[in-house]
């Protein structure tokens, strides 16, 4: 039904705006799985996950895999995140695009001194913060939203510093109004996402064809470790997987191990190929016949 991006600095507020939303959409919306995707959902520490750019990089991955594997017609998803760099948002835009659901960026808008004041007593407390070099950090590196964006549009602000109370708040009252409204023929200040058709063939078939990719592959190497083991074909050094399929042609004994890895680098370089060319095969014997080509010129007679 919808995705919730959060937004803002760290300890902006946003976990509170976003608990207070949540609890507004069960409330209005009965029938509707509302979820938070934040970092304790998947066990994931602050400081752990923001310590150097390859984990943070890493963390983005995982959220973003948790949010394509949740969203849909019947939820709403709110990612309860930094979502501090504008590239990121618009990657979850496209996922929200490619299901055909609504989207909006709900911007807790706290100033820096603010934010810092907070992190030093959830600090004192003992209570989830972060350490003072990564919070500047990641402080000095935010994106603020810009509605001119569609990836930042519609974009709510909030600005929990100068709330009594976030809960009550019109911004959380406007949100949920904007994620809970019929949408018909007339409806002109709802915007839900329509995917490209081309969008939707090239998600379909790049899965299709991975998954393909790595089951023959699989079975190729399956193959090669059995006839090697019984002994068969080994003295022609050929090995075959059958009909209209090209023969393996070894010089001599290959390991598992060694298969494993020019496995891995075989479907690493099919899926490069495939940002620049189109998409590997979706059918097991092309697969085969690509993977035996490769094995016969790395390993090969």
């Amino acid at each position: 039904m919808a995705l919730v991006v959060m937004c803002g600095q760290p300890c902006s507020g946003k976990s509170e705006a976003a608990a207070c939303l949540a609890a507004a959409l069960r409330s209005s919306l009965t029938d509707i799985t509302v979820r938070v995707i934040d970092e304790s959902s998947l066990h994931l520490g602050r400081n752990d996950s923001y310590k150097d750019m390859v984990v943070e990089k890493n963390l983005r991955g995982v959220l973003r895999s948790q949010v394509d594997r949740s969203v849909s017609r019947d939820s709403i998803i709110i990612v309860d995140s930094l979502n501090n760099i504008k590239g990121y948002r618009y990657e979850l835009w496209c996922l929200a695009r490619a299901s055909g659901i609504r989207y909006c960026v709900f911007f807790c808008d706290t100033e820096v001194d603010h934010c810092r004041e907070w992190n030093i007593k959830r600090q004192e407390k003992g209570e989830p913060s972060y350490d003072s070099n990564i919070f500047e950090d990641l402080v000095s590196r935010f994106e603020r939203p810009d509605r001119r964006s569609r990836w930042d549009s519609p974009l709510f602000e909030l600005a929990p510093s100068r709330e009594e109370n976030v809960e009550s708040s019109p911004v959380i009252a406007e949100a949920v109004s904007y994620l809970t409204k019929k949408v018909d023929s007339k409806t002109r200040d709802v915007k839900v996402l329509q995917p490209r058709i081309a969008t939707q063939s090239v998600r379909t078939t790049e899965a299709n064809s991975l998954y393909e990719m790595d089951k023959a592959t699989q079975e190729v190497v399956s193959a090669i470790v059995e006839v090697q083991s019984s002994g068969l074909g080994l003295a022609m050094n050929k090995i075959s997987l059958g009909p209209n399929l090209p023969t393996i042609n070894l010089q001599r004994s290959v390991g598992l191990p060694e298969l494993r890895s020019h496995r891995r680098t075989f479907i690493k370089l099919a899926g490069q190929y495939s940002l620049s060319g189109p998409p590997p095969p979706t059918d097991a014997d092309s697969a085969k016949r690509m993977f035996v080509d490769y094995l016969n010129r790395e390993i090969g007679s």
